[in-house]
């Protein structure tokens, strides 16, 4: 109403008719503006529902033209006796009205769709957030359950093969503890980490071949390759042990020997991970981690 009593109180000293004239279309572009935004712009144009928002838009801007006339008839009739020339200027300007009016419909429907758009940008971010903390929890589980992967049978096997060596009084009897000690180390209590190094990953794989050689004595045949160029790269703890344990639980005896091939190769961009052992159906496992 501000707005209409400053503009259209120039060449004009009747207060009484401002008054009244920047009230009533005040109300007009109030409503109007109360329909785009509440109703015509969420029910037709966010909705894409554009044919009947046309339609819809085209009903209220007759309306609008109408009631701007009425309102400049209403300044003629009641307020200068039907001497249409004493009115001022701008007041019996229906175009210029009409602009005032559907300016500030714009202004707030511009408004309605800044605040949508920007509500949907935020809905969509967290969207996208919960997306990526599922996709997060997935990965997570999925390790966990790769974790898990060094079966308890390893262990019995093992201290069976270390009982026996304890028997015999063997001289590899302590390395093999100080071995399955470093191993189960990282197992139960290193996992927990988001990241170890690479080489610390190396170094266990080699003390788990190195206890299995010790349990497979001349029944193993096993060669590891390994191409490094950065040593402190740092990789997801238990991402690759659990392969090599697998390789040798699901390994074929032929020949009475169970063969096992690993190759590890780093470069500046990728890390390529490939696992072979004897069977009967040949099969290679190769994982490529970027």
């Amino acid at each position: 109403m501000v707005f209409f009593s400053l503009f259209f109180s120039v060449g004009s000293n009747n207060e009484n008719f401002i008054f009244w004239f920047s009230s009533i279309l005040s109300a007009i572009s109030i409503s109007s503006s109360y329909v785009f935004v509440y109703y015509l712009i969420p029910s037709f144009l966010i909705a894409k529902r554009y044919r009947q928002f046309l339609l819809y838009t085209f009903y209220a801007v007759v309306f609008i033209v109408c009631a701007v006339l009425m309102t400049v008839v209403f300044g003629f009739v009641f307020f200068y006796n039907l001497e249409f020339q004493q009115m001022p200027a701008l007041t019996k300007n229906s175009g210029v009205i009409l602009v005032c009016v559907l300016l500030i419909i714009s202004i707030s429907s511009a408004i309605k769709i800044l605040k949508h758009n920007y509500k949907s940008l935020e809905e969509k971010k967290t969207l996208e957030n919960k997306f990526l903390q599922t996709q997060l929890q997935l990965k997570e589980q999925e390790l966990k359950f790769l974790k898990m992967q060094i079966h308890p049978h390893f262990l019995f096997n093992t201290l069976n093969t270390l009982y026996g060596f304890a028997i015999k009084k063997s001289d590899k009897a302590p390395d093999m503890i100080l071995k399955l000690s470093n191993l189960l180390d990282y197992i139960l209590y290193q996992v927990d980490k988001s990241l170890v190094r690479l080489q610390d990953e190396i170094n266990h794989i080699e003390d788990y071949i190195s206890l299995e050689k010790s349990r497979f004595q001349e029944g193993l045949q096993i060669r590891f390759d390994k191409k490094l160029i950065d040593k402190k790269l740092e990789i997801a703890p238990m991402l690759l042990l659990p392969f090599v344990e697998n390789a040798f639980k699901h390994g074929a005896q032929i020949d009475e020997v169970v063969s096992v091939n690993i190759t590890l190769k780093v470069d500046v961009k990728e890390l390529s991970f490939s696992i072979e052992n004897s069977s009967k159906n040949k099969k290679v496992l190769e994982t490529v981690l970027g």
